[in-house]
């Protein structure tokens, strides 16, 4: 019998895996917090006079970490895996483990809300404690912790070698910059001024205080980068270069989603149906409850839904994408064009990837160096040096993140500097840097100076 159904018979032990929690006096649940995923966060425990909590979805209930034999139990997963020899672990909102004993009500203000149970501080006693019982006793390990609502002093403990607690951080800060007034089920352009503000915060500060990042734009919760911050139509190629070239000349650890290589894009879904996670059906239907019409909603909810990333890899251009012979969980579309097979024949963003991964894996200035933006009120120009402690010789990224052409002032220290080619998007050589830096659509540059 599973550790839930023990609960839910009346085994005590089990009950306290769960923050079970009776009803007010008045009757109302045990406190006023919202799911993630819309709705309250408590549904009812069975017959019995109680509700459990659950931050996500009714199915994921939340474990009490309080009780040291959930933590136990859950080491135990850990080390049954490295015992298989796996020494890499990557743990999903770790720091929403945190949550006080007594549960108490918000002031209905998002972000009030989630202060209470994120980020607090004895999530970094639990991470030290596991990584002293399980990863920790692995020199080789390899682990990130995704990070709800961080904060950038968080993250540093979280991820500083000598606080023994995770190799990295993910977070999402840089993900919500087409948020309209920070609301998630919004259509909206993204804010490039917002988006380096953060990515200069995050990369400086993480670097002064000796914390680690892992670099990203897709995952499985996330729509396609492509969408959001390229262009899917004539520069679909050089907009997957360049959004990888920012992030991955960067400091940290990339992350590569499968299917960002050969430049996978959204399905061209048209209904509702057509989707399959509960959190975009939920928020379609909580638009409509504001009014919103159907076309509408679908809209927005196209442009953020989860499942957009979610859709089989393309390997071929057959009916199912050759993921397989039956019909998926989600029908892939577009991949007559953009697939596998057909990338490695005559495609160009597979053998840019290559190139990145070559250039962090031989290049001490990109996978050790220091980091410092430049050209920081550039509407349209991304850029960044990469030095190690001497500062005798640097790399400077440049990335364009629009479609149009683009001239910028560069600052004094780099003018009439010689520079070698480490990496271009487009036709590029060894050159001597001038006045202005020129940029081409969606262009990405790197080269090194001393």
């Amino acid at each position: 019998m599973g550790r839930v159904k023990k609960a839910l018979a009346g085994d005590e032990k089990y009950r306290k895996f769960f923050y079970l929690r009776k009803a007010k006096p008045d009757g109302s649940l045990p406190n006023n917090w919202q799911s993630k995923f819309g709705g309250p966060a408590w549904t009812k425990f069975g017959d019995t006079d109680y509700y459990y909590l659950h931050l996500y979805d009714p199915t994921q209930a939340d474990l009490d970490w309080h009780n040291p034999e959930v933590r136990q139990e859950l080491f135990k997963v850990i080390n049954f895996w490295r015992s298989k020899g796996v020494h890499g672990f990557r743990f999903d909102v770790i720091n929403v483990t945190g949550k006080d004993e007594k549960l108490v009500d918000s002031t209905g203000d998002p972000s009030q809300e989630k202060s209470l149970y994120t980020d607090t501080a004895v999530v970094h006693q639990y991470l030290k404690e596991m990584n002293c019982s399980t990863f920790g006793q692995d020199p080789d390990s390899i682990t990130v912790g995704e990070m709800s609502s961080t904060t950038i002093a968080n993250s540093i403990e979280y991820s500083k070698p000598s606080e023994h607690e995770l190799s990295m951080v993910f977070t999402f800060h840089h993900l919500k910059v087409d948020y309209k007034n920070g609301e998630k089920w919004s259509k909206e352009p993204f804010d490039f001024m917002k988006l380096k503000h953060l990515f200069t915060e995050w990369q400086e500060k993480m670097d002064q205080g000796g914390g680690w990042n892992a670099l990203f734009w897709n995952n499985h919760d996330q729509p396609w980068a492509l969408n959001r911050f390229g262009d899917t139509g004539k520069y679909r190629e050089k907009s997957a270069e360049m959004l990888a070239t920012a992030t991955h000349c960067m400091r940290g650890t990339p992350y590569i989603y499968m299917g960002e290589e050969i430049g996978m894009m959204d399905p061209h879904y048209s209904s509702i149906h057509d989707y399959v996670d509960v959190e975009a059906k939920n928020a379609f239907a909580a638009l409509k409850q504001k009014g919103i019409s159907d076309d509408e909603a679908f809209a927005i909810v196209k442009t953020k839904a989860r499942d957009n990333s979610r859709v089989p890899m393309h390997w071929d251009d057959s009916k199912f994408a050759g993921f397989s012979e039956s019909k998926p969980w989600l029908l892939p579309t577009d991949q007559d064009r953009i697939n596998v097979e057909k990338e490695l024949h005559e495609g160009e963003i597979f053998a840019y990837y290559q190139k990145l991964i070559k250039l962090r894996k031989h290049e001490q200035l990109i996978s050790d160096g220091h980091i410092r933006m430049f050209l920081k009120d550039d509407p349209q120009i991304f850029a960044y040096e990469r030095f190690l402690k001497d500062e005798a010789k640097k790399i400077l990224v440049f990335t364009n993140f629009y479609g149009i052409d683009h001239v910028a002032p560069l600052p004094e220290q780099y003018q009439n500097k010689n520079y070698q080619l480490v990496l271009s998007n487009y036709s590029a050589q060894d050159g001597k840097l001038g006045e202005n830096i020129s940029l081409k659509p969606y262009e990405a540059l790197v080269i090194k100076i001393n």
